[in-house]
């Protein structure tokens, strides 16, 4: 399943930011991205659009893989607590894990950390469950 969630995320934003899958489970989803020079904002910060984009897309793997047959998601809503910045040439790590998993909604929380091991954010976010 990892291998094609990673080629299915490869032409889309994930993939042009560089989003590397290591964990897609049920419970919990990890991943890694590189902070490149053209993620950045100024000060050779990781933009906090990026940060955010990397973090929604854990999240919704997250509900994807629990989604039962012939049904799709979308996020509804979003919430970041931004508490470090992560440098151009550093590699962020992601983890989300869900804090409810309904019918109709998923809720999942995603830490992103440092090379060190520092916060740099954390995210909630809510996936609607979709009909076909």
């Amino acid at each position: 399943m990892l291998n094609s969630l990673q080629q299915l995320m490869a032409p889309l934003l994930p993939g042009l930011m560089g989003v590397e899958l290591s964990v897609v489970e049920p419970d919990r989803v990890i991943a890694t991205m590189k902070v490149r020079p053209d993620l950045c904002t100024t000060g050779e910060t990781l933009h906090g659009g990026a940060l955010m984009a990397f973090a929604d897309t854990l999240g919704a793997l997250g509900t994807v893989v629990n989604l039962p047959p012939g049904k799709r998601t979308t996020t509804v809503n979003s919430s970041t607590q931004f508490i470090a910045g992560a440098k151009a040439g550093s590699t962020i790590t992601g983890e989300s894990t869900p804090l409810h998993r309904g019918k109709t909604t998923s809720v999942w929380q995603t830490r992103i950390t440092s090379e060190e091991g520092r916060l740099c954010a954390v995210v909630t976010q809510t996936q609607l469950v979709l009909g076909p």
